[in-house]
């Protein structure tokens, strides 16, 4: 016989169903131990059925028991199943064919075919078939019934084959489909990337060389422009260097201090869109503790969600004054982005979003949810505008987590 085909030891139904089969093959041994052992002859043939018992049951509940640990072995060497089916055969020829032990033999050929595919089964069903064929031989049965136990083995065999066929089949286009889900979630990952830091970016770049011309102090919005080239130049590297390390944070390591991000940006976006803005930290609440440092893949994620909602209500909500604080309260890393704009229209969706390709809110969400966070998106207790809040769970002492 070949050597038994390699199984997946990951594929946990196949598996719980070999264990399972030991498990059968327990209460099977343990029903028919008193009629071979009073079937046995005296003396030397009531130690080798004794020795038989002993085995045979021991190897059953340590298979049954612990098959992370020991199926590999019964796996690589089908020899260890070979002597098992030849104690189990001891056992048959003194407690009779008729007797639980019967059933026993018909679950070697199905273990086999788990274990071994089709070749194992074939020679288990064989193995198994002439030792019950010279059983019956030696009780003088009938033919009918002679041929019955052996007619199981072999179909026992092929449905142990179907089983670890359909099994493994199974496991493999499991496998295929996360593949072909995690590579959905890059695209949607890598498109929200382009779309939040980018295609941001250079929206704001566009809008604040376009009031270069006009502006009353051209230095400093020369400056702002510098610094958004600038930025758009970072995001670039960082994406192209997320697609040759698969790293999502680029290679970046350590904390940032989100209190320095925030103001940095909302007083770019104040100049940069002509909108009053401002930051507010965690002084404004009495109940509020400050910002602590926060791990780069974090704060990359909360800081875009913040820049986002900026641009949103600058683009969308035409407001007159947008509002940003953040502070930890009651163990929560709270980021409030408010507008006093027109708002979002009545019962809209995300669906609706993305049906009319604004990506934008549908983002923040998507982001939230990877590093963690709550997001509610909506006008909260004020009579009008918007309102973009973020919850995170977070240390005072340390850093989000």
């Amino acid at each position: 016989m070949s050597a038994p085909v390699s199984i997946n030891l990951q594929v946990n139904a196949l598996q719980a169903m070999c264990r399972q089969v030991f498990g059968f093959r327990l209460a099977m041994i343990a029903l028919a131990t008193p009629a071979a052992l009073l079937g046995a002859a005296p003396g030397l043939a009531a130690w080798l059925v004794g020795a038989a018992v002993l085995v045979t049951f021991m190897v059953s509940y340590a298979l049954f028991r612990d098959w992370e640990r020991f199926g590999p072995l019964l796996l690589r060497h089908p020899a260890l199943l070979a002597a098992d089916t030849l104690f189990g055969s001891l056992l048959l020829g003194t407690a009779g064919p008729e007797s639980t032990l019967g059933y026993v033999s018909v679950c070697t050929p199905l273990l086999a075919g788990l274990a071994y595919s089709w070749r194992g089964a074939a020679f288990f069903a064989c193995l198994q078939s002439l030792i019950l064929l010279a059983i019956y031989a030696a009780y003088a049965a009938d033919v009918g019934e002679a041929t019955l136990l052996p007619g199981l083995c072999v179909i026992t065999g092929a449905l142990g084959v179907t089983l670890r066929n359909l099994l493994l089949r199974f496991g493999a286009a499991t496998r295929a489909l996360a593949a072909a889900q995690a590579v959905e979630e890059e695209r949607a990952r890598l498109a929200r990337d382009m779309h939040d830091s980018v295609a941001k970016t250079l929206y704001g770049l566009a809008l604040a060389a376009d009031a270069l011309a006009v502006s009353p102090d051209p230095r400093q919005q020369a400056q702002v422009v510098a610094r958004s080239a600038r930025r758009a130049a970072a995001e670039s590297r960082e994406l192209l260097a997320d697609l040759r390390s698969r790293s999502y944070a680029g290679g970046r390591t350590g904390a940032v201090d989100v209190t320095a991000e925030l103001t940095d940006r909302v007083r770019d976006f104040a100049v940069r869109s002509g909108i009053e803005a401002r930051y507010v930290g965690a002084g404004a609440g009495a109940d509020a503790d400050a910002v602590p440092p926060v791990p780069y893949a974090v704060a990359r994620q909360l800081l875009t969600i913040a820049s986002e909602a900026m641009e949103n209500a600058g683009r969308h909500a035409h407001p007159t004054r947008v509002d940003v604080s953040a502070g930890v309260f009651a163990g929560l890393l709270r980021i409030s982005v408010r507008d006093d704009g027109r708002g979002l229209p009545p019962g809209t969706t995300l669906d609706d979003l993305r049906r009319t390709g604004h990506f934008g809110l549908v983002g923040m969400v998507e982001r939230a949810a990877e590093v963690g966070a709550r997001i509610r998106i909506g006008r909260g207790a004020a009579v009008k505008g918007t309102e973009v809040r973020l919850e995170l769970p977070v240390s005072v002492e340390g850093a989000a987590g």
